[in-house]
């Protein structure tokens, strides 16, 4: 008897206008980008795709993701640095057009200023909030590399450079200030942030991640997804960095309408909401996001009272 496919089990569910539903269409992303079409292959269910444990065929589904939906013609990152999954991202971007969204008007264009802390070499939340919304973007980051790496992104592709700006965090003790000048506000910040407290920690996630594309144990440790240290672990992890995000809103409290950044451990959700109480957030909000077989969560959280975002959309938004 012939053995039958294994049946996929069901993912979770990207946000309504994520344009990245389903199965990835092999044969229009290999129209947009060749190159990926050495990495398509049958999997175990049947279907075409990659070795996600491959990190250069992750690099060429990014590049084909990126023309074929976003119209971004060139895009490259150094080797080593984060190459992140496009579907995410994009949920990301989703998600924060529905909390500015105004009577259910999302706010388009260019007046819309957001700040994407930890910009890193790949570009990506500016790249899709551009083309998706419009909007314009400055991105930030400590790392000299990943500016440069994200500002010969931008030169190769002039729509989304004229909307997009980068700046390098001078000290790594900030994130708001230093990069927010004076009297400049925002919109919108988003952030993904360090996941592991420590280079170890690091390892250890990427050998588990490994093995569970691989289905066996791999004693070869390979970033599929990439990442520098500054990318992937902080002292403390992902906890401590946004407790340090929160404080430091806190001196941009009137400079910004919402704060935002992923949480992707659900035990730090108690206490970054008890700092958020803490330090005086007006409107605090957790929003939850599926890709595949991983669930993670954006909080938001703004300073401003109701009737001063009202005020602050009428000012900023009226045509």
């Amino acid at each position: 008897m012939k053995e039958s496919k294994k049946s996929r089990p069901p993912k979770a569910k990207l946000h309504p206008r994520n344009q990245h539903q389903g199965e990835y269409d092999f044969t229009l992303l290999i129209k947009s980008n060749p190159t990926l079409a050495e990495y398509v292959k049958p999997n175990d269910y049947g279907t075409d795709s990659i070795d996600f444990s491959n990190p250069k065929a992750v690099k060429a589904l990014n590049q084909s993701l990126l023309q074929h939906y976003y119209n971004i013609d060139l895009w490259d990152i150094p080797e080593g640095h984060l190459c992140p999954p496009i579907p995410g991202r994009a949920d990301y971007i989703h998600h924060m057009a529905d909390l500015l969204s105004d009577n259910g008007v999302i706010p388009k264009g260019q007046k819309i200023h957001c700040l994407d802390i930890g910009v890193g070499a790949n570009c990506i939340y500016p790249l899709i909030g551009n083309h998706e919304y419009g909007w314009s973007f400055v991105g930030s980051d400590i790392s000299p590399e990943s500016i440069h790496s994200a500002q010969i992104i931008l030169n190769a592709n002039p729509r989304p450079k004229s909307a997009i700006s980068l700046r390098l965090q001078a000290n790594p003790k900030f994130l708001f200030t230093g990069i927010i000048n004076q009297g400049e506000v925002f919109d919108l910040t988003i952030c993904n942030p360090p996941f592991h407290a420590s280079a170890e920690e690091a390892l250890q996630g990427s050998k588990r991640k490994t093995r569970n594309l691989k289905q066996k144990r791999n004693t070869k440790t390979v970033l599929n997804f990439g990442g520098q240290s500054n990318e992937l672990w902080c002292n403390g992890g992902e906890r401590v960095f946004v407790y340090n995000m929160i404080q430091d809103s806190i001196q941009h409290a009137t400079s910004c309408l919402w704060f935002s950044t992923l949480l992707s451990k659900e035990s730090n959700l108690i206490p970054t909401r008890k700092t958020l109480e803490k330090a005086g957030a007006v409107a605090i909000k957790v929003i939850p996001m599926g890709q595949g077989n991983k669930t993670s969560r954006i909080v938001a959280w703004s300073f401003l009272s109701k009737e001063q975002q009202d005020t602050w959309k009428k000012l900023r938004w009226a045509k």
